[in-house]
């Protein structure tokens, strides 16, 4: 086989590679909130570190990550970091939201693993219902006024975390 022909198959099969994960993310999303700039659900949630009330109208102004984890997702503990990290780095807004936890220790020993220093929130049924949380780890990108112009579910990098939280 010649080097062109070589190269033709490879870049086919990346490009059908391509198609693939982006009709299995559009099918995994599918039942996400739109984005459509219709405001983001309202939320006035506990802080871990129980500093009260967090509501979503403090973020107003700023546009925001806002990251949907459950303490034992394997994925979330492989994505969070990146989360941090553009956080740390003041590269994005960013809250966490976790939810399916057994208590708040559960999410306290999670958060302190991996030394998370954003404001994480206590979450509820409630909370995932309106958010339409069916997999972890997922996230929401709230604009300045409040409205989602992103969404993911699944793992994401740093630099795909910055690209959409930018």
């Amino acid at each position: 086989m010649n080097i062109k022909k070589l190269i033709i198959k490879i870049f086919s099969q990346l490009f059908i590679f391509a198609i693939v994960f982006y009709a299995v993310s559009t099918f995994q999303q599918r039942n996400l909130l739109p984005v459509d700039d219709a405001p983001a659900p309202y939320f006035a949630l506990e802080q871990l570190n129980n500093d009260g009330r967090f509501t979503i109208k403090s973020l107003q102004g700023q546009k925001t990550v806002v990251y949907f984890f459950a303490p034992w997702c394997s994925v979330c503990k492989l994505s969070m970091p990146n989360l941090q990290a553009a956080f740390a780095d003041n590269q994005v807004n960013a809250i966490a939201i976790a939810l399916d936890y057994q208590n708040a220790a559960e999410v306290s020993e999670f958060v302190a693993d991996l030394n998370l220093t954003m404001p994480i929130l206590l979450g509820s049924e409630n909370t995932a219902k309106q958010y339409k949380i069916s997999a972890y780890p997922t996230y929401y990108v709230i604009d300045e006024s409040l409205s989602i112009t992103a969404r993911s579910m699944g793992y994401s990098s740093e630099l795909g975390i910055k690209f959409r939280g930018k």
